[in-house]
């Protein structure tokens, strides 16, 4: 980087200015004050490695002792890990403070690191000074000035601090707690905080045995003496695995344990050997063999209820049994919620914006900024009022569908349409497919199904598709057998009906449970190689009009069909070169999972239209960020790509999701090189230009609208509403789009941040582009809240996990079985599946 480049990703070409000019407000609150004061950062090492609650536990004792004597009556603030600021010098350059007590203790060593002087944070802001380290620090500084008080009070999680005040239970043994979040960030010519109200799922802190009970689905204690049917022991000790009890059969016992796992026997059976009693204390000490239940009666009068039960085992050696054990409260569980959770977590944290505005302002009471002295010591004040923003509603597009229909061409309002009197732009004929029930006739009869078939071949015809075979193959499967049989069975079944090869299966479920749907979408992906389309039973059992047009949107671009474009002219950064747009994306396992691969997922469109999409995958390593294979992935989209337009492209945009702030520097050296790479793979002279784009969803600013004029039904701000001021960075290309309509809560909006840009877009030209995308998402009839590319690349990667061979997301798989399964288990997709289908 020369000394003139701000900064190594694309500059802000200027605000844009198309659009309706509206002003609203965001939960960004202004630092209205910040001297260039000189910031004192020390490094610190505490003797043992301890988590962040212990440390800041070790930090407020050694205030307290050595506060006056030995820093200075200094005010210094901590990270919970190896950083401490102070506004205030301390009157050393290095110390170990060591009580030097006969007591087990910590030492705390303290050193110097650097002098940061706020004037280049300024100046960064002001668009005069690149980013450097030193401004890095600056603002990690500020972050852990406003954070520290409430750390050293609250359960914290990353920026969010939590209390258990008006907790709510989730499905099973977990509960959700309300908190806040707060992160200080650079803004043209200014700091600001940003708040937000977050939430996150805790382990409920109650008797471990209650605990099990829950995880079970038992109401009484009595059910988990019986032996049929057997109770699910794995799935209890995946849960439990890492959480952290405390014990009931001792007095003053404060001591905490983590679980390790359940031991293979009963209480009733577990045995160790423990000293014998003898009647003359100078006789040599024996051991005697004692089981467990014997034991607690025997050194702690303490009969146990359930001898039957596993019992926990804690550190290498130890076992306790469950009753006498308590879930310690204020544990968060990393672990990824079932449905039942996740729709319980839903309905907690759905705020609509006004409500959302009003919890953000209550939040702001108890963080009370203007009475806290550690602000006071730097001289740094906090407005106490949001952010007003200059933002636009961005003009919307003209939607088109197949010239024969009555409205082929319209401008939809607020962000959603209909299929009335419209037929799909690019129908396709359906002639050979069959259809399965998982369940029985009493789950829906015959002729129930039967009717909604109908239903379902009316609604199709209706918006264009050709519907030949109006009778096809029905049958009735067991969801708990093969279903690998069963599917193939069918796929026969369909062919031989009509004498061609089938192009669907419809497969009608009993629930929205994942092992049936992702077995499903594992045999028909990779191992027979046709397009299936799932549905659920209630929906087959009162079929509406609405619920069978969508299934034929899906269906017509699982067939290669195509449902929308925009009209003439909308586009001209697609229409006038050959363009081609991808979208990349990595899934990852959960961070409890330290078996399963990383999968890479890439889409790209396949015409000027861009409303047709080919996918590729990947996998890769586990946590990796970086597409590994980016190179190749690129050079079957761009196959793909001349095969379907016969052309090459001459310019690539890429909506890469999922990167956070701090990757992107190596997200840009890596895969930019690797798409210049496959470039080269198939031309040495073939050099597209290249426009990477950076999509991001999960950050917290929100957008509140000012007036009943400039908000939708849902009270959320109008779709299009387009963000370029105030709350961005202070001189990179970035901006906010909030794209869809709301429909629960208060909407997210996207930011999309511009590492590369070949092309030299205009502020103007990239946001409506991104925008005017938003309404080519083939499987609804609205605009949607992530550019499509990036939405299909995430649908993509995650459709990937279910190609893995086995129950692979079975509750009940074992660690042994998971620590089977490798890349090798990932099978591909077969025949033509991945090729131009969304």
């Amino acid at each position: 980087m020369t000394s003139l480049q701000l900064t190594e990703y694309v500059k802000r070409p200027q605000v844009g200015k198309i659009g309706k000019a509206v002003n609203i407000r965001s939960n960004f609150f202004e630092v209205t004050k910040l001297p260039n004061v000189t910031i004192h950062h020390y490094d610190v090492t505490i003797s043992s490695d301890m988590p962040p609650p212990v440390n800041r536990k070790i930090f407020e004792q050694m205030i307290s002792s050595y506060g006056a004597s030995d820093l200075n009556n200094a005010r210094p603030v901590f990270d919970g890990r190896k950083n401490i600021f102070s506004a205030k010098p301390f009157p050393f350059e290095s110390r170990t403070l060591d009580p030097n007590r006969p007591i087990p203790v910590f030492k705390v060593k303290i050193k110097k690191v650097a002098t940061i002087n706020l004037d280049e944070l300024h100046r960064f802001l002001e668009g005069k000074a690149a980013m450097s380290n030193n401004c890095l620090t600056a603002i990690m500084s500020l972050d852990i000035l406003i954070r520290h008080k409430p750390a050293m009070l609250y359960t914290t999680v990353g920026h969010s601090f939590f209390t258990p005040d008006g907790s709510q239970s989730l499905a099973g043994c977990l509960e959700v707690w309300r908190g806040l979040y707060q992160s200080a960030r650079p803004s043209p010519g200014k700091m600001m905080i940003n708040v937000d109200v977050s939430a996150t799922a805790f382990f409920q802190g109650i008797p471990l045995l209650e605990f099990v009970m829950k995880i079970l689905g038992l109401r009484n204690p009595d059910d988990l003496r019986r032996s049929t049917p057997p109770l699910n022991w794995v799935k209890v000790e995946r849960i439990l695995k890492q959480v952290r009890i405390s014990t009931t059969h001792r007095e003053k016992s404060d001591r905490s344990f983590k679980i390790t796992g359940l031991t293979k026997t009963s209480a009733s059976k577990e045995t160790f050997k423990c000293p014998k009693q003898t009647a003359n204390p100078r006789d040599p000490p024996e051991e005697e063999e004692i089981d467990l239940v014997s034991y607690f009666k025997k050194a702690y009068n303490r009969t146990l209820n359930f001898p039957m039960l596993p019992c926990v085992k804690v550190g290498k050696t130890i076992v306790l049994p469950i009753e006498v054990c308590k879930v310690v409260p204020g544990q968060r569980c990393q672990k990824k919620l079932d449905e039942a959770q996740t729709a319980d977590m839903i309905k907690f944290t759905s705020q609509n914006p006004a409500s959302r505005a009003n919890t953000i302002k209550s939040g702001l009471k108890i963080l009370n900024y203007d009475d806290n002295e550690i602000l006071r010591d730097v001289g740094m004040k906090i407005s106490s009022e949001m952010a007003v923003i200059k933002a636009r509603v961005l003009p919307v597009p003209v939607v088109s569908y197949h010239p024969s229909s009555r409205e082929a061409s319209f401008t939809p309002r607020d962000g959603q349409w209909n299929l009335r009197d419209k037929k799909l732009a690019q129908a396709t004929t359906l002639g050979s497919w069959g259809v399965v029930l998982f369940g029985t006739e009493r789950d829906c009869p015959k002729i129930g199904l039967e009717g909604f078939i109908r239903d379902l071949i009316v609604a199709c015809q209706e918006i264009g598709l050709n519907i030949v075979n109006k009778r096809p193959h029905m049958t009735y499967a067991n969801p708990h057998g093969d279903i690998e049989a069963t599917l193939k069975q069918l796929y026969v079944h369909a062919g031989n009906q009509v004498k061609s090869q089938p192009q669907l299966l419809v497969c009608v479920l009993p629930n929205t449970g994942v092992l049936l749907y992702a077995e499903i979408k594992r045999v028909t992906d990779t191992v027979i190689g046709i397009s299936s389309q799932c549905m659920q039973v209630k929906h087959v059992r009162s079929p509406k009009k609405q619920y069978c047009a969508n299934i034929g949107l899906k269906i017509n671009v699982k067939l290669g069909g195509t449902n929308n474009h925009l009209g003439t002219n909308v586009m001209p950064y697609v229409t006038d070169k050959p363009t081609i747009i991808i979208g990349a994306d990595v899934s990852h396992p959960a961070p409890t999972d330290t078996t399963r691969p990383s999968i890479a997922a890439a889409v790209g469109s396949m015409g000027p239209k861009a409303a047709r999409y080919a996918a590729t995958i990947r996998v890769q390593t586990a946590r990796s960020e970086t597409v590994a294979d980016l190179s190749g992935m690129l050079v079957e989209l761009l196959k793909g790509y001349y095969q379907s337009c016969g052309q090459k492209p001459e310019r690539i945009l890429v909506y890469r999701d999922g990167v956070s702030e701090g990757q992107f520097a190596n997200i840009l050296k890596t895969e930019v090189a690797s798409l210049h790479a496959g470039c080269r793979r198939l031309e040495a002279n073939y050099k597209p230009s290249i426009t990477f784009v950076v999509v991001q969803k999960r950050h917290h600013a929100r957008f509140f609208p000012m007036s009943a004029a400039a908000a939708d039904r849902s009270g959320n701000c109008h779709p299009g509403t387009c963000v370029d001021t105030t709350i961005v960075h202070p001189f990179e290309f970035d901006f906010y789009i909030q794209s869809h309509a709301g429909l629960l809560g208060t909407s997210r909006p996207t930011h999309y941040q511009v590492l590369k840009d070949d092309h030299k877009f205009t502020a103007d030209e990239l946001q409506a582009l991104t925008y005017n995308l938003c309404h080519l998402y083939a499987r609804a009839t609205r605009t949607v809240s992530v550019v499509p590319a990036a939405y299909y690349a995430h649908l993509v990667a995650a459709r990937a996990r279910f190609h893995a061979k086995g129950e692979y997301f079975s509750d009940t798989m074992s660690t042994e079985t998971a620590e089977t399964m490798d890349h090798s288990a990932y099978a591909a997709v077969k025949g033509d599946l991945s090729k131009g289908k969304t």
